[in-house]
């Protein structure tokens, strides 16, 4: 199982020219997995699709390695202003 971040785009409210995006990362074992994995959180309108895909593997000079836990998607979240 490898970690992906996808970086998803769909139709934005009434009224709004344009697209709407969000990036969400997911585990799977492939990069079809990932793509139906990823596209399932899409939590704007409908059709939401898959923009680009990425498979990380390093981050900052760190390996990306995967235990896996319970619990689901844990985040932690941090709004700026």
């Amino acid at each position: 199982m490898d970690l992906y971040a996808a970086y998803l785009g769909g139709p934005l409210d009434d009224g709004r020219m344009g697209e709407g995006h969000e990036v969400v990362l997911v585990v799977a074992a492939d990069r079809a997995e990932a793509k139906a994995r990823a596209t399932a959180k899409w939590r704007g309108a409908p059709p939401g699709h898959l923009d680009a895909l990425e498979r990380i593997v390093q981050v900052d000079g760190y390996s990306v390695t995967l235990t896996e836990s319970a619990g689901g998607d844990d985040l932690e979240m941090e709004t700026f202003n």
